[in-house]
């Protein structure tokens, strides 16, 4: 069966966004459903509209995928923006509504759920639950992600059922259990196509491996039981997607890495996507999110960059002097991924020859970023999004096997290998990891330990560097348990005062200077020091993002968001997430 999912609703389905009605808990989730409007005795009754209903799950449950991309909160140390987020000073509390605790969403696939048996096509339904499963375990997965345990409902709330109004919150094992459930039944039942804007059987198989990855590394190093299933769980359904999907990386061009997120339809590794169209005035202004120097200069980390190997393989840290190269020293000879992610030397737009040098005055580490970014314009961005790529199921295989001990070189070669290989980068020899675990990495990252730190070391550098800037880096550091990383001031590139010539044509194309600006040169950039950024060592060293806001990180409870304290009222069944108690 071809899922019949529209993303555009025509105008003759305008009633069914009205049908669709959505509440959120304990304050419009007391509201009732219109039935005056729409009668779901009377409808559900044909695929058709199965099909109408399920389109808006799509825009209930996905974020906002362009503000995601340059969120520092989503990207974690791996950007710098010119604000620091609450999230890593301190200066978070708990809200008095909102603060993500919606469940507006949930009512609406529940209500679905109830009402699709009117369909007698046995087929037909199984299919719609099926996506309609996907996105409760896809909504319960993000709850389960920054709250922890969380009431589970698999039904309707109706405005006198006081008793499931104050239900507690089901156990973490309860939440995971039934999300598990929700996909294994979107595994069997969705359909096997590859359209990357519906829901499929893969878009379900990838979702369970990000979700047994997360809950296994989660329990792993917090002491916690049940975590071997889990990675065993992630392992045996990506090796299954491996085997049988069909999927690949995708290589179609001379720069394939940069050019799939540069495409207006999706390629052929993307598995969920956004598409968008000009022509519809369906667009995004990601080019102005980034590069606009107006916005919050969304910049690569010196500890991102720093985690790019040489183009031969080798670690850029063991290379003798790399802490004062340069930044077009520093650029040569590295990963291709690091010239398809920031604006090095060459750089130009898409279908353009005009070459481009970093503008260091719209960047907070002169690390500026070039992913997804078609055009000098600051509007009308039209090439397609990700929400899900082939690559993180090859990435989250090799983590869950390194993570039991278990990996092997064939592991390594079915899945990290094809990633490299679509850069020209030499294979990860995963034997020489383990006996020679990486000094810079094993500093990131000091809760990684035993007989595997060196696979599980390399493992998350090739994370790092396939899946930057798509949203992962928050969640990924949580459950590594390393909320020490967000304490870290943000870095930059080496720099001293003086002239610098960043493109190596022997040409000065910027000038760091402190006190009285030089005479200007057409053509040249100035950067005072210190300004918006300093520098580690006074007149020269790491440029320091943000040099005045203090970042900290609480162990015992920034790992968890806070419920709503208007929640906690309605509901005094709730229990306030730890630390959390006295904001």
């Amino acid at each position: 069966m071809k899922l019949k999912i529209l993303h555009i609703l025509s105008k003759g389905m305008a009633f069914m966004a009205a049908a669709a009605f959505v509440i959120s808990c304990n304050d419009d989730y007391l509201e009732r459903y219109p039935l005056s409007d729409l009668s779901p005795e009377n409808y559900f009754t044909n695929e058709s509209e199965l099909a109408t209903y399920c389109n808006r799950f799509y825009s209930d449950n996905l974020s906002d995928i362009v503000s995601s991309i340059t969120s520092p909160v989503d990207q974690g140390d791996d950007i710098a923006t010119t604000t620091v987020p609450v999230e890593y000073t301190g200066l978070r509390y708990a809200p008095g509504s909102g603060g993500g605790w919606s469940w507006s969403a949930l009512r609406s696939i529940n209500f679905f759920l109830e009402h699709s048996s009117n369909c007698d096509d046995e087929v037909a339904r199984r299919t719609y639950d099926a996506v309609a499963r996907f996105w409760r375990g896809y909504f319960y997965f993000e709850k389960l992600k920054r709250f922890g345990e969380v009431p589970w409902y698999d039904q309707v709330i109706e405005q006198n059922d006081t008793e499931l109004l104050m239900k507690a919150r089901d156990s973490r094992d309860l939440v995971y259990t039934n999300i598990i459930a929700d996909l294994d039944y979107a595994i069997e039942y969705a359909p096997e196509t590859k359209d990357a804007c519906t829901v499929s059987r893969w878009t379900a198989m990838l979702l369970k491996t990000r979700v047994c990855l997360f809950e296994g590394t989660y329990r792993k190093y917090r002491g916690m039981t049940g975590w071997e299933d889990m990675l065993t769980d992630c392992v045996e359904t990506a090796d299954e997607m491996m085997r049988t999907g069909g999927y690949s990386p995708y290589t179609g061009s001379d720069r394939p890495y940069a050019d799939m997120f540069l495409m207006s339809t999706p390629c052929e590794e993307f598995i969920l996507a956004k598409t968008f169209n000009n022509a519809l005035s369906v667009n995004h202004y990601l080019n102005l999110h980034i590069q606009g120097p107006s916005q919050t200069h969304p910049s690569m980390t010196r500890d991102m960059f720093l985690s790019y190997l040489c183009s031969d393989g080798t670690r850029y840290t063991d290379r003798d002097g790399y802490e004062t190269e340069d930044f077009y020293e520093s650029t040569q000879d590295r990963d291709p991924r690091l010239s398809q992610s920031i604006r090095t030397q060459g750089y130009t737009y898409p279908e353009s020859e005009t070459v481009l040098s970093p503008v260091f005055s719209d960047t907070e580490t002169c690390y500026q970023i070039s992913k997804y970014v078609t055009a000098a314009t600051t509007v009308n961005g039209d090439n397609c999004l990700p929400y899900m790529r082939y690559a993180e199921v090859l990435l989250n295989f090799a983590e869950a096997k390194a993570e039991l001990g278990t990996i092997t070189q064939d592991d390594v070669n079915r899945s990290i290998k094809l990633l490299r290989d679509r850069v020209g980068m030499p294979n990860l020899d995963i034997a020489d990891a383990i006996a020679n675990p990486d000094p810079f990495l094993a500093g990131l990252y000091p809760n990684v330990s035993g007989a595997y730190q060196g696979a599980i070391l390399e493992v998350r550098r090739e994370r790092r560097v396939e899946l930057f800037l798509e949203g992962f880096r928050y969640y990924d550091i949580v459950r590594w348990k390393e909320g020490q990383l967000f304490t870290r001031k943000c870095r930059g590139a080496y720099v001293e005062l003086g002239e610098q010539d960043i493109d190596g044509d022997g040409q000065t194309d910027v000038v760091f200077y402190s006190g009285t600006k030089p005479g200007e040169v057409s053509g040249v950039q100035y950067i005072e020091i210190p300004g918006r950024f300093t520098l580690s060592d006074g007149t020269k060293g790491e440029i320091i993002a943000n040099p005045d806001i203090n970042r900290t990180w609480d162990e015992d409870k920034d790992y968890l968001y806070p419920i709503p304290l208007e929640d906690l009222r309605l509901n005094p069944n709730l229990v306030q997430n730890p630390g959390w108690e006295t904001e």
